[in-house]
């Protein structure tokens, strides 16, 4: 079987390969130094996060779902309830509805998902309006809880999810 590096193992290694052959080639200035630098240094911070916001995700496991469950809780969440306390737990205050999350942070493409986005869709009967939200993990997975299983594990591609895919934020 062959050895699968993560996604944001190749982007930092790409990252580093670019700015050392600039700067072994005297093309990048001292400005740009910096500003690559600091580039990476964001990019790893937002991959560790977005674990830390996984790894976090993960303890609740199985919890129950509730609609409308209160927030700061654990005993049971929601989609947005269960979103809103686990980014709070790496400092990310959210606002409490999935509609409300949907505006926050950055626009971020379905083929540019990164662990740790939050994922929005609509839900059977209303069509075309964000009415949920999941935490993407990489690799085509969703942390989130809907109807029975409360918080699991699925994937983006199933023929549910695919369908009611409306769009994505980048909130680390």
């Amino acid at each position: 079987m062959k050895n699968q590096q993560p996604m944001w193992y190749k982007k930092l290694v790409i990252a580093a390969l670019t700015v050392s052959i600039g700067l072994s080639a005297g093309m990048v200035s001292a400005p740009h130094q910096a500003g690559a630098a600091e580039a990476i240094d964001a990019s790893i911070t937002a991959t560790s996060r977005g674990s830390q916001v996984i790894s976090i995700g993960k303890n609740y496991l199985g919890r129950p779902y509730q609609f409308g469950a209160k927030a700061g809780q654990t005993r049971t969440f929601d989609c947005s309830s269960f979103t809103q306390y686990v980014f709070k737990r790496v400092g990310v205050n959210l606002p409490r509805t999935s509609k409300q999350q949907s505006h926050v942070g950055s626009y971020v493409s379905r083929s540019n998902l990164r662990t740790g986005d939050l994922v929005f869709f609509s839900i059977p009967g209303k069509p075309g309006v964000i009415n949920h939200v999941a935490i993407y993990m990489g690799n085509g997975n969703l942390l989130q809880t809907y109807g029975a299983g409360g918080v699991r594990i699925t994937n983006i591609n199933s023929g549910t999810w695919s369908s009611r895919y409306m769009t994505a934020r980048r909130v680390l």
